[in-house]
Order: structure tokens, then C-alpha cells, then sequence
């Protein structure tokens, strides 16, 4: 047994790994799997359900071990919205659970990104681990509010497979964000009487993904 451990690591230390250096541009394709979530509103709630997440980048090295990138993903993904209570319109009443937008619910986040990626581990190494964040934007379509803006974020880890030709391949885990105002909740100030806040909703997606990455430098 300890001679088949041997092989696989003499195996993986001839791919030859090679350093990445500083002020390298890299061409980033990226492909992902991203899980579903729920969002919680005063008397609903909404499911941003799982879906492949597909998009590019352009990464360039500050040094050898750290990067920034902007990059542009996009998930297209159904967004059911359901009644947490019962509603009364009229003679009618729509019992809890009902999706109110029943054969209208496709929509799509495409996020615009600035990331930052820090590698550990010398250039000697095989594969190079790393973490990071990035923030930007979320450009949210669905079919009955059309587009809007708004804030999200990133982070990510995982670890970078180089070999000597351009390609590589990183492969991550990461956790998708965007916030958006709902409207406001009201509290009593002893001073000032009634207070407006407003309310905000965000969505928190886990995914697990692949980069293919070119470097132009080589």
C-alpha cells in the first residue's frame, strides 16, 4: 500500500508546476453550480433557486502570490414568491403558501465583482491555495419589477492547479451575497416619536465551481 502512495505522489510532482509571476494577465472562464436560498419578507417570502453560474474575468497579479480581478457571473435562476399568511382580497381569500406569481417567476443575478485573491505557498509548490473577497454590484432581472441595482459581495477559497503551458484550473467554494431595500420598519423613540428604517433583505448563496484560467504571459 505505501508503494501506491509513493507512485501517486511521484505522479502529481511530474505535472511540473510552474510559479506565477508578478504583473501576469490572466483570461478567467468560470462555471459553478450555486445553491438555493430563502428570502424573508414582512408577509412573504421568496426562493432564489439553484442553478448553474457561468461568466469570465480578467486577473492580474499585483505580485506572485496576490491578484485582482473584475469579473462578471451570471445566474439564471426561478425566483418563486409564496404568502407566509393568508390574504384577504376582497370575497376572496389566498391561503398561506401560495405563489403569487405562478408561471412568471424566471429572472437572473448577474454580479460585477472586484476581487481580491491571495495564494499561499512558494512557486515550488504543486498547487497553490488561496482565499478572497470582492464587491460590486447585482444586477437583478425578474419579469414583473424589471431590472435593479444592487450591493453584493463575495468570498471564496480554494486552491489553483498550474501546469507549464497558459492553462490552469482553480477549483472553489464560494458565498454570493446581494442586499436590497424593502421598504421600512417603524419603531417608537421616546424623543423623537415614531422612526422609519428601512428594511433590507439579502440572499446568501453557497457554490462550488471550477476557473479555467489562460495566461497570457506565457
Amino acid at each position: 500500500m505505501k508503494k501506491y502512495h509513493l507512485l501517486v505522489v511521484v505522479f502529481f510532482f511530474s505535472l511540473g508546476m510552474s510559479a506565477q509571476s508578478a504583473q501576469s494577465f490572466l483570461l478567467n472562464l468560470y462555471g459553478g453550480y450555486t445553491f438555493s436560498d430563502r428570502v424573508d419578507f414582512d408577509s412573504s417570502y421568496a426562493k432564489v433557486e439553484d442553478g448553474f453560474e457561468y461568466g469570465i474575468g480578467l486577473e492580474y497579479f499585483i505580485m506572485d502570490n496576490a491578484s485582482v480581478e473584475l469579473k462578471y457571473n451570471r445566474l439564471d435562476t426561478n425566483m418563486p414568491l409564496y404568502t407566509k399568511v393568508a390574504i384577504i382580497n376582497g370575497a376572496n381569500t389566498i391561503p398561506a403558501g401560495t405563489q403569487l406569481n405562478a408561471g412568471d417567476d424566471k429572472g437572473a443575478i448577474n454580479y460585477i465583482l472586484a476581487d481580491y485573491t491571495y495564494y499561499f505557498g512558494s512557486s515550488s509548490q504543486k498547487a497553490l491555495p488561496f482565499l478572497g473577497a470582492g464587491l460590486g454590484v447585482a444586477i437583478l432581472e425578474t419579469p414583473k419589477s424589471g431590472n435593479g441595482t444592487y450591493f453584493a459581495w463575495e468570498i471564496k477559497a480554494g486552491v489553483k492547479v498550474k501546469t507549464n503551458s497558459p492553462l490552469s484550473i482553480n477549483l472553489n467554494a464560494y458565498l454570493q451575497s446581494m442586499s436590497a431595500a424593502v421598504g421600512y420598519d417603524y419603531y417608537w423613540d421616546y424623543y423623537w416619536g415614531p422612526v422609519a428604517v428601512t428594511d433590507y433583505a439579502s440572499t446568501f448563496q453557497f457554490g462550488l465551481g471550477a476557473v479555467l484560467s489562460y495566461d497570457f504571459s506565457k
